[in-house]
């Protein structure tokens, strides 16, 4: 297994190593909790989650032992349609529906991870997503903002979209584990986030009928609260050698660079061939039937790319300014 880079340089006294569930934490949690969100494979529906005492107590005891019941661990998985033919699987995005006392802990973990990250400025400027004060709409002035500056001087650039493949279900788990440490998250945090992940378990239910439980080996659970920041945590280093612009909303990903001459086209083909090295150190790879160029600029030469791997070119859109 690879070493991921270190990014944490505080002492050993500042990483997040453990943290303990206050009662006024779980009244909270329990008091702005949605009483028709449905319930997970435990049945617990949120209209019967009302003693926050013996919940406290039991979050605790998992966080202290590194245990999570397994009955937290099972979920009922949900197709979505996203787009297309609904005859085709790959038009649908499993959601995990877990145990509502779960996400509970899950969510005040996340909250220590974020102010653990953000205090310590541990995730990329470049990442968009799943971050307090970031949106898909920040992304876009600051990209628009970029492209904007090279063609007021009437440069060429060429925007490269990436797109990972069923991103949140192929993240391996021991590569997180290796991340989270050297992010500084250590301890009973990183012990219990380990439990949380492995021998987990799922089942599809459509229209009151399940399939047999599937045992899941890989990902981070789509539809829970703390998958996200996990997720985000494992592509953080994506552009640490990248010299061109990289902007990122979750695992939505441009490399934007000025294509003037060959050598600047060379050298946005190099950065491209970083990201898909790191693409296959780290197990994630890249879809690249939805990988596309967008040209941009009077002058634009449009030239091609190509993934490194597999020589698989990417398509180009051409664009006008």
């Amino acid at each position: 297994m690879p070493n991921a880079q270190p990014l944490f340089h505080g002492h050993e006294s500042d990483q997040l190593l453990n943290i303990t569930i206050e009662e006024e934490q779980v009244q909270k949690k329990l008091r702005s909790l949605r009483i028709d969100k449905a319930a997970g494979a435990d049945d617990m529906s949120p209209r019967i989650l009302v003693v926050s005492f013996p919940i406290t107590c039991i979050m605790n005891d998992s966080i202290i032992s590194g245990v999570v019941p397994d009955e937290w661990k099972s979920a009922n998985v949900t197709p979505i349609h996203k787009s297309g033919s609904k005859g085709r699987v790959e038009n649908y995005r499993p959601i995990s529906l877990t145990s509502q006392i779960c996400k509970i802990q899950e969510s005040i973990i996340r909250e220590a991870i974020i102010e653990h990250l953000d205090k310590y400025q541990l995730i990329s400027n470049t990442q968009y997503g799943f971050r307090r004060g970031g949106s898909c709409l920040s992304n876009l002035i600051r990209f628009l903002n970029k492209v904007s500056g090279f063609l007021d001087t009437d440069e060429c650039i060429d925007v490269i979209y990436l797109d990972f493949s069923k991103a949140f279900d192929k993240v391996p788990h021991c590569r997180l584990l290796e991340k989270l440490e050297k992010h500084g998250i250590g301890g009973n945090i990183k012990s219990w986030i380990q439990n949380w992940l492995s021998g987990r378990r799922q089942r599809v239910c459509v229209n009151g009928n399940c399939s047999a439980w599937r045992i899941v080996t890989s990902g981070v659970p789509q539809g829970s609260v703390l998958g996200p920041v996990l997720f985000l945590i494992y592509i953080n280093d994506l552009e640490s050698d990248i010299i061109s612009s990289v902007y990122k909303f979750a695992d939505d990903t441009k490399l934007l660079g000025k294509v003037n001459n060959t050598n600047d086209r060379d050298l946005l083909q190099l950065d491209l061939k970083r990201m898909m090295d790191w693409s296959n150190l780290w197990q994630l790879p890249f879809n690249t039937s939805k990988c596309s160029v967008m040209h941009l600029g009077r002058n634009n030469n449009h030239y091609s790319y190509k993934c490194i791997k597999t020589f698989c070119f990417i398509t180009s859109c051409k664009a006008h300014r």
